[in-house]
């Protein structure tokens, strides 16, 4: 029994695809989402390499919170930190895994503004995947 579509489904179910992958990204962008992958060890175990978040823009930041930094020592990366305190235009981040993380007791308080967004949603690996806390 051969269950292979014809050569015109299939093409069009690919261009299909592609089309609602531009308009899912695209829709996430106009939200102010973005894609993160994590690298190091830093927020383990919460966070493991090569997981991949889905990080939003948040009007408020709460302690507890999973946030998207800019890194204040190399502009242009990314941490992704536990806000340890939040308060007067400030927040302390903190790694999950002390012995392993570069946080605020390094680099200090950073700006509240230099938050890109809160992460929200694990999205990769597939047996990972679900909400962060």
């Amino acid at each position: 029994m051969n269950l292979a579509l014809p050569a015109t489904r299939t093409t069009a179910l690919s261009v299909t695809l592609a089309m609602a992958a531009v308009l899912l990204a695209a829709a996430l962008r106009a939200l102010g989402a973005t894609r993160v992958v994590v690298e190091g060890t830093s927020m383990r175990p919460t966070l493991e390499p090569g997981d991949r978040l889905l990080v939003v823009r948040t009007g408020r930041l709460r302690r507890g919170d999973l946030v998207a930094v800019a890194d204040p020592r190399y502009p242009g990366r990314l941490l992704v930190k536990r806000a340890a305190e939040v308060n007067s235009g400030w927040v302390e981040l903190r790694g999950d895994n002390p012995e392993a993380s570069t946080d605020s007791r390094e680099f200090g308080a950073v700006p509240v503004s230099e938050v890109r967004g809160r992460a929200v949603r694990r999205y990769a690996p597939s047996h990972r995947r679900g909400a962060v806390r």
